[in-house]
């Protein structure tokens, strides 16, 4: 009897313990913002075949669940995977590749430095990016003469930092059959006394056709770009316009587990990828996202090439211009909105802002959830904002930090109230989608957080914030940066926050920017970076 009591015992505690559900890892201690719609926080979740199976307290998960690996965080704070809502991640890469100008304080040290590179390289053509007059004790655009009398045989072709400019030398100009005569619309080959200085803006430069890269130069870049993205937190990148090879490329490796970066991918506006993708339709992969077209309608700020409504404050009877012509863009935007497709259109002016919210809006009546973007929203008209109620703003916060020393000089202490209005913006749409450009400014998305909140450069200045109307909070600014850029991307339902049944993208900082004194924001280190719960960081 005593041994069949001790038998019944023993069955009845075995099934009334529930067994533990074995996940792939558990993190514990920590201080987890989820950014779901309560921005609830918690201590704890599980992650089990990449994705969040369970998000709670301590003990919530441990009790029904257990994992080989378990992660203390040691209070340390977790947020989910930062998203960049536009850049360059393949130009990012392939800049390692070239010489670096950013933040060359003279042309004379751009001219050191491409000649150090040519020493160390030793190549057939010099190519390069970063050089910004507007940094320089003379805010000029620079003239060729020098590079001349350098490279006289080398051809040279090295971009403005926005990529909006161009310096070349002659042996450049030569190979591309331009003279004093040539003409472009959407561009301007600027001219001294009759003679061309080597400076081309916006479609100007499509006459320089600088060697395309080899494949595996293509596929180092793309790595390059990968590690410096998981090493400073982003799990996702928008590219702001790739072609059909590049978008191949990254999905063949994606595939084969040599690229774990996610890529929301916006294909270039040229005929070859609107005649293949809209035709093919939407292509989803678990990391590659192509369903966008990055089109261009003016240049900018910097260069003088944005198209404003007025002329240019520093710069009488200019007035900027559309890099596409105005019934090129409205037959662009009909095509696009029979497609399944969203057009991203850069637009820097007010006027270039103007025309394309007022064609999103005509194309787009009685489309619903479209999620058209305009990139960065630069400059716009007091009486334009209201425009921007059904039209996602895509904005960068360092823009904002890196221009406001000579912005107000290109247009005037009254449509500079209306320039970097990111508060503005966000009241209009209740949304923004928050990017860096990079490699026009840094990749670190704690500096995008920070220009965003405090409004400060990394210089601390000015001491009492640029324009801190528009500073946008805290918690918007981390929205910004996660579940409302996946929801700008249509994949609000499957990442940008901590939730069940979402991809494990999650980054773990050394301090929490949502508390800190905002002066050390920018000195923030990521200490690690998981995709799909896999640490690539």
């Amino acid at each position: 009897m005593k041994k069949t009591l001790l038998y019944l015992f023993a069955f009845s505690i075995l099934f009334s313990c529930n067994p533990k559900e074995k996940v792939d890892a558990i993190v514990i201690n920590a201080n987890v913002y989820t950014v779901n719609s309560n921005f609830d926080k918690v201590t704890s979740f599980a992650v089990k075949d990449g994705t969040f199976v369970a998000v709670g307290s301590n003990e919530e998960i441990q009790e029904k669940y257990m994992a080989s690996n378990i992660i203390d965080a040691k209070n340390k704070p977790i947020y989910p995977g930062f998203i960049d809502a536009h850049c360059h991640f393949y130009g990012l890469g392939l800049q390692q590749q070239k010489v670096d100008l950013v933040g060359t304080k003279s042309y004379d040290e751009v001219l050191q430095r491409l000649v150090s590179f040519q020493k160390e390289k030793n190549t057939n053509y010099i190519t390069g990016r970063g050089w910004d007059q507007n940094d320089w004790e003379i805010k000029e655009f620079p003239t060729k003469e020098k590079l001349d009398s350098i490279f006289p045989d080398t051809p040279v072709a090295i971009r403005r930092i926005d990529g909006h400019a161009m310096l070349v030398n002659q042996a450049a100009i030569d190979l591309a059959g331009i003279t004093s005569d040539s003409k472009i619309e959407g561009g301007e080959f600027l001219n001294k006394d009759g003679e061309l200085t080597g400076v081309l803006i916006d479609n100007a430069m499509n006459f320089i056709n600088v060697p395309k890269p080899s494949k595996t130069a293509q596929i180092q870049a793309l790595k390059d770009a990968e590690k410096t993205c998981f090493d400073l937190g982003l799990t996702t990148v928008d590219d702001a316009g790739l072609n059909k090879e590049v978008i191949e490329l990254i999905d063949s490796l994606q595939q084969a587990g040599d690229l774990k970066m996610r890529v929301y991918a916006m294909i270039s506006n040229n005929q070859k990828n609107l005649d293949y993708y809209l035709n093919k339709g939407i292509i989803k992969t678990d990391r590659l996202h192509v369903r966008s077209v990055k089109v261009y309608a003016d240049g900018a700020l910097g260069s003088r090439g944005a198209a404003l409504k007025d002329e240019y404050a520093d710069k009488k009877g200019h007035f900027g211009a559309l890099v596409n012509s105005y019934d090129n863009l409205q037959e662009l935007a009909k095509r696009i909105a029979a497609s399944n497709y969203q057009m991203n259109t850069h637009a820097i002016g007010d006027s270039a802002n103007y025309v394309m919210l007022k064609t999103y809006h005509k194309v787009l009546k009685n489309k619903k959830d479209r999620r058209w973007r305009i990139e960065h929203a630069q400059i716009v008209d007091a009486n334009d904002f209201d425009l921007f109620k059904n039209v996602l703003p895509s904005i960068q916060p360092t823009h904002a930090t890196s221009d406001m020393y000579w912005a107000e000089d290109r247009v005037g202490s009254e449509r500079i109230k209306g320039a970097y209005a990111y508060n503005d913006l966000l009241q209009q749409y209740g949304k923004v989608a928050l990017g860096t450009d990079f490699p026009v400014e840094s990749v670190n998305p704690l500096y995008t957080f920070y220009a965003a909140t405090i409004r400060k450069d990394l210089k601390g200045y000015p001491a009492n914030g640029y324009q801190t109307e528009n500073a946008l909070s805290r918690e918007d600014a981390l929205k910004g940066m996660t579940i409302w850029n996946a929801y700008s991307n249509f994949e609000e339902n499957e990442k940008g926050s901590i939730e069940v049944g979402k991809v494990a993208d999650f980054i773990m900082l050394d301090k929490d920017i949502m508390t800190i004194d905002g002066k050390e924001i920018p000195t923030t280190k990521v200490l690690a970076t998981f995709v799909n719960g896999e640490k690539v960081k």
